[in-house]
C-alpha cells in the first residue's frame, strides 16, 4: 500500500471555498490561506443550530506507543456518515511540531482517512502554534522587563510560576536561569520551558467563547505571587490587550478537507497528558452549525482526554455529545494482557482476552459519565478473523455494546459505512443521557481530584507533595475552587506510571505539583513524573524527514 504522504499527493484536492460552500458557509466570508486552507470567523457559530447538532466523541483504549488510531478512525466516521447520506463534519486537534518530529511524524489521520493538505496541516499550517508560542514569550518578556525597570522602586515578586514554551520537544530547556551577564540583561532567575501544546495560551484559545472571552482570560493570567502573597497578572502587567492582538487571527477556526472532499475543522491542539486534550470549542460549535453530525476526538485514552472533554470541555461550554465511540487495537489489548511489545503483532488469544480488562474498564468510566458506547475495531493487515471475533463477542455479548470495524485506512468512507450505520442508529434509538460529571463544581479541590483518580483510575489512596497542598491552601483562599481539574499524567496507565498495563487498581497517586490557571479558569494537577516537556526518542523521526525533488518526505 502506498505511503500515507503519497496518498495525500495523489488525491486532487477541491479550492477550500468550494469546500466551504458545499456545507452552507457563504464565500465572502472564507478568508483563504492559500488554496485549500481557510480562517472561518467566529461570528457565523449559530448556538440554535449547534443544539440540534449531533455530537460524537471518539476516545480509545489506554495507548501504545505507536497510537490506537483515533484521528484515523475520528476522519474515516465522518467519511463512513457523510457516504450513507448524512452531513458530517470532522473537527480535530492541530498537530504539533514536537511529536511530529519526535515519536509519530503527524497527526493529520492516516491512509484514505486524513486531513489535508497534511503536509501544510503537520508543519506551520496558518500560524496558530506560533501564534500562541509568540504571545506567551511575549509575556514572558514584558514581565521580565516589569521587574527589572520597576526594581529600584522596590518591586519584585517572590515567585514566578510563569514559564516560557516551544514547540520542540527539547530536554535541555526545562530548566534553565536567564539574565545572566552584565546587569543590563536583566535581573538573573530560575525559569524553564514547556512545550508549545502545554501552554496556559493555548488552553484559554481553545475554551475561549469568543474573542472578548480571550482578552478577559488572557487577563487573569496568574504570573507570579508578590511578597505579601498577592497574585500579579497580566491585567497587573498592563498588556492584556497586547497579547490578544497577537491571538487575533489564530482565534478563528481553520477549515481544511478530507481525502474525500468534505469539511473539516482542525484548530486548536493541547495535549491530553498534560493538558486538557482537546480542540477548540469554537472549532466544535462551528462545525455543529453547519454539520448534521460532528465527530470529534479528545486526546489519548479515555481517562485522560474523554474524562477533561466531559469534565472541563463540555461543562465549560454546555456541549452534550449524543454518543461515545471508543477505539480498540488487537494490539493494544494483547499489551495490556502481559504480551511483549515486540510479540502484541503475532496472534496470541490468551493475551488478547486478558486485555479486555482495559477496555472493559473505559467503557464502564463512560458509562458513568451518561454515555451510549460504541465499539469501534481499528483492524491491521496481521489481525486474525479469530482475533476480530473474539473482541466482538466480547463487546456485544458481555458488555452489551455495540461493535464494528474500521477499515478507513485501506478504503476511506467505504470502509467505515458499518461504523457510521451503527452510530447513527444507536443515536436515533439510545442517544446519551445529559452529562453526569465526576464531581461537583463546588467540590474542594482535593475531593475533584481524588474523585476522579479513584473512581475513574481506579487509585486506593491519593497522596500529596507540600508543594500541592499548599497551592490548593492558595486555592481556597482565592475563591477558585469551583475551576475544574485538569490531571496531568501518563497516557499509557491508568496509574501515574507508564509501565503498568492492562486495568491496574488499588495503587497509590501522588500529586507532585498544582499549577493554578487562572485564565484557562482550570486546576492543573501533575501527578508522577509526568513532564510538561517532552525530550527526543533516540532516533526522532526528523532523521527520516527531508525533500527530495522538491517533495517532503518522512512526514506520515
Amino acid at each position: 500500500m502506498k505511503s500515507d504522504i503519497e496518498i495525500a499527493r495523489s488525491i486532487e484536492l477541491k479550492k477550500i471555498k468550494q469546500v466551504a460552500e458545499s456545507i452552507g458557509i457563504p464565500r465572502d466570508e472564507v478568508e483563504n490561506y492559500g488554496r485549500y486552507i481557510a480562517k472561518i470567523p467566529e461570528h457565523l457559530i449559530d448556538e440554535e443550530k449547534v443544539k440540534q447538532s449531533n455530537l460524537i466523541l471518539v476516545t480509545a483504549i489506554t495507548a501504545t506507543k505507536a497510537g490506537i488510531g483515533k484521528t484515523t478512525v475520528s476522519i474515516g466516521l465522518a467519511l463512513g456518515l457523510n457516504k450513507i447520506g448524512k452531513k458530517a463534519i470532522v473537527a480535530l486537534r492541530e498537530p504539533s511540531l514536537g511529536p511530529c518530529f519526535g515519536m509519530k511524524g503527524g497527526a493529520a489521520g492516516g491512509g484514505y482517512a486524513q486531513v489535508l493538505p497534511m503536509e501544510k496541516i503537520n508543519l506551520h499550517f496558518t500560524g496558530d502554534f506560533h501564534a500562541i508560542t509568540s504571545a506567551h514569550n511575549m509575556i514572558s518578556a514584558l514581565l521580565d522587563n516589569y521587574i527589572y525597570q520597576h526594581q529600584a522602586e522596590g518591586f519584585g515578586l517572590k515567585e514566578i510560576i510563569w514559564r516560557r514554551v516551544l514547540d520542540v520537544n527539547d530536554r535541555s530547556l526545562r530548566s534553565i536561569v536567564t539574565g545572566l551577564g552584565p546587569r543590563a540583561n536583566g535581573v538573573t532567575q530560575e525559569s524553564g520551558f514547556d512545550i508549545t501544546p502545554a501552554s496556559e495560551i493555548m488552553a484559554i484559545l481553545c475554551l475561549a467563547k469568543d474573542t472578548e472571552d480571550l482578552h478577559r482570560r488572557i487577563e487573569n493570567i496568574i504570573l507570579g505571587f508578590t511578597y505579601d502573597d498577592k497574585p500579579f497578572t497580566v491585567k497587573d502587567l498592563g498588556v492584556s490587550g497586547a497579547i490578544t492582538v497577537l491571538l487575533k487571527e489564530a482565534i478563528h477556526p481553520n477549515l481544511v478537507q478530507t481525502a474525500e472532499g468534505t469539511a473539516a475543522f482542525v484548530h486548536g491542539g493541547p495535549f491530553a497528558n498534560i493538558a486538557h486534550g482537546c480542540n477548540s470549542i469554537l472549532a466544535t460549535k462551528m462545525a455543529m452549525t453547519f454539520g448534521d453530525y460532528v465527530v470529534t476526538e479528545a486526546g489519548f485514552g479515555a481517562d485522560l482526554g474523554a474524562e477533561k472533554f466531559y469534565n472541563i470541555k463540555c461543562r465549560r461550554s454546555g456541549l452534550q455529545p449524543k454518543l461515545t465511540v471508543i477505539v480498540a487495537t488487537a494490539q493494544g489489548l494483547k499489551m495490556h494482557g502481559g504480551v511483549s511489545l515486540d510479540r502484541i503483532n503475532e496472534p496470541d488469544m490468551e493475551g488478547l482476552c486478558e486485555g479486555f480488562g482495559n477496555l472493559d474498564k473505559h467503557i464502564r468510566n463512560l458509562r458513568s459519565f451518561g454515555q451510549s458506547i460504541v465499539v469501534a475495531f481499528n483492524r491491521f493487515a496481521n489481525d486474525t478473523d479469530e482475533e476480530v471475533e473474539a473482541i466482538r463477542r466480547h463487546c456485544e455479548e458481555n458488555l452489551k455494546v455495540g461493535f464494528a470495524i474500521n477499515n478507513a485506512f485501506a478504503q476511506g468512507g467505504a470502509g467505515a459505512t458499518d461504523l457510521a450505520k451503527l452510530v447513527v442508529e444507536t443515536i436515533e434509538k439510545n442517544p446519551s443521557v445529559p452529562l453526569q460529571y465526576t464531581y461537583e463544581e463546588n467540590d474542594p479541590v482535593q475531593q475533584k481530584i481524588e474523585k476522579v483518580a479513584c473512581n475513574l483510575y481506579g487509585a486506593s489512596v491519593v497522596t500529596y507533595s507540600s508543594a500541592s497542598r499548599k497551592v490548593m491552601k492558595l486555592i481556597g483562599q482565592m475563591g477558585i475552587t469551583h475551576y475544574p481539574v485538569c490531571i496531568a499524567k501518563t497516557q499509557y496507565s491508568f496509574s501515574a506510571d507508564p509501565k503498568i498495563y492492562g486495568a491496574v487498581n488499588n495503587f497509590e497517586f501522588h500529586i507532585k505539583d498544582i499549577v493554578i490557571n487562572n485564565g484557562a479558569e482550570m486546576i492543573v494537577a501533575i501527578a508522577g513524573e509526568i513532564l510538561r516537556m517532552p525530550g527526543l526518542p533516540k532516533s526522532p523521526q526528523a532523521e527520516r524527514i527531508d525533500i527530495v525533488d522538491g517533495k517532503i518526505e518522512g512526514l506520515s
